[in-house]
């Protein structure tokens, strides 16, 4: 069957028992995302939730995030999980690619992504996209401040 990437229309309980699993895998911090949180994320304008399915089954997931500014439409790829069971079979560079497609067809001039150096299968995949490393600096302000 392969890989098939969707945007995500509708919050099901396919969808939330997905993230379920995969949100641990991204990230130890985040809070787990309920029915109504998803329906906040693919509501809000300029958000894209891409999902992937591995022989029909969520294994991974992608946010593609869209904004004017007065230099035009940016775009940036957010999130990129794929379930370690699915590592391997394609389905992150399929969630990338078809993110890259639709930021396109939206206007985007360009599309930005930021991957710590720790994950190099990632950064390799990233690279043979097309994406090139970029001399910058990226800050973070927390909420203590």
């Amino acid at each position: 069957m392969g890989v098939e990437i969707s945007v995500v229309e509708d919050v099901t309980d396919e969808v939330v028992k997905a993230f379920g699993r995969l949100l641990p895998q991204l990230s130890r911090s985040a809070e787990p995302l309920d029915a109504e949180a998803l329906r906040t994320l693919i509501g809000w304008q300029g958000n894209r939730l891409l999902v992937a399915r591995v022989d029909g089954e969520i294994m991974g997931a992608l946010t593609l995030v869209m904004f004017p500014i007065p230099t035009g439409l940016r775009a940036w790829i957010e999130d990129v999980v794929v379930d370690e069971a699915a590592r391997g079979r394609g389905a992150g560079e399929a969630l990338t690619r078809e993110a890259v497609r639709l930021a396109r067809v939206a206007g985007a001039r360009t599309v930005d992504l930021t991957s710590r150096p720790s994950r190099a299968a990632a950064n390799r995949l990233y690279e043979r996209v097309g994406f090139q490393l970029r001399d910058s600096k990226v800050y973070r302000l927390t909420g203590e401040h």
